[in-house]
């Protein structure tokens, strides 16, 4: 479903602090959501990394203030968007660099001072592949084999938060009443045009109810007119502006394409059926040459496999069922 960094529409998205807040209330540890005050959303975005990393990568960086025992301090949000087909078992060496490099770029623009120490950072892979995640999650456990307990201090630690989409269920999903989790089920529907009809129809839903109706509409009918055509749907999608509004357009689009997708389904069907026909006309006509050659040569089931394009434990069993 997901292939080589393509422009998913993601970046934009999380360019929305709404959305930000419905990442961390809805997939990331409660508490880590509970100590947030997510009115101090504040976007960092910039092209800061160095290209250590050959790959374009998507992301996103924002600050929210939080207090911990009684203390206000203002964490950094690292959300790298991860859409590769595959799992990159580098993922723990990356995310080093990139908040590394994410701390160079608040040394270099005086944000903050080595004697005034460094933000916390939390990092988060946000990834949608349709292989489930297995890479390892703290660069630590990729020093093999564990190093002898002095050299241990000195090992490099850093951990990131997984967000693996296609880890959730429809039921789990349902659970979160989030435009975003709605965006999930949508990508997690894949190809099939009827479970992708099915998602869509919640995600409208969801943006029915939502308060702030006309911006989320906006925003996710902007997504999901690059998610379908990213999908190769053959729908005329630039009079969709509003999937409210124009939800009839959208559905009637939808219904078409269900309607080819089962209708693709039974001609393959048929095709396979015609198919596995013309496969078994072919055994029975090889089984029928050999069992001639059973009764009328002497030849051994060897030589009567290879004539007969037959296993020779096909050719044993017919010779045992001529002789009874």
């Amino acid at each position: 479903m997901a292939t080589n960094h393509h422009d998913t529409g993601y970046k934009e998205l999380f360019s929305h602090p709404e959305f930000v807040q419905q990442l961390i209330e809805g997939f990331a540890p409660s508490e880590i959501g509970e100590l947030m005050d997510f009115r101090t959303l504040t976007n960092h975005s910039g092209n800061y990394i160095t290209p250590l990393f050959e790959e374009k990568f998507e992301d996103v960086v924002w600050s929210v203030d939080i207090t911990w025992e009684g203390v206000p301090q203002q964490v950094y949000l690292y959300i790298l968007l991860e859409f590769q087909s595959r799992v990159d078992h580098t993922m723990p060496i990356r995310l080093m660099h990139y908040v590394a490099c994410f701390y160079d770029h608040l040394l270099k623009t005086r944000v903050t001072t080595p004697g005034g120490g460094l933000p916390p950072v939390f990092p988060i892979v946000l990834y949608n592949g349709s292989q489930r995640w297995t890479a390892r999650q703290d660069v630590y456990e990729l020093v093999q084999p564990e190093p002898p307990g002095f050299l241990r201090v000195y090992q490099p630690h850093l951990r990131y938060y997984l967000v693996d989409e296609g880890r959730y269920t429809d039921e789990e999903l349902g659970l979160r009443q989030t435009p975003l989790s709605g965006v999930f089920g949508v990508e997690n529907a894949g190809h099939s045009w009827e479970a992708l009809q099915q998602a869509v129809d919640r995600v409208v839903a969801i943006i029915q109810s939502d308060p702030n109706k006309d911006r989320t509409d906006r925003i996710i009918t902007r997504w999901l007119k690059r998610h379908l055509s990213r999908l190769g749907a053959e729908i005329h999608l630039d009079q969709l502006n509003s999937l409210v509004e124009d939800r009839d357009m959208l559905a009637e689009n939808l219904e078409n394409l269900v309607k080819k997708e089962r209708l693709e389904g039974r001609q393959e069907g048929r095709q396979q059926g015609r198919q596995e026909g013309r496969q078994e006309g072919q055994d029975e006509a090889r089984k029928e040459a050999a069992r001639n050659l059973i009764r009328r040569t002497e030849m051994s089931d060897q030589v009567i496999a290879e004539i007969a394009g037959l296993a020779l434990e096909e050719v044993s069993q017919l010779r045992s069922e001529i002789r009874h």
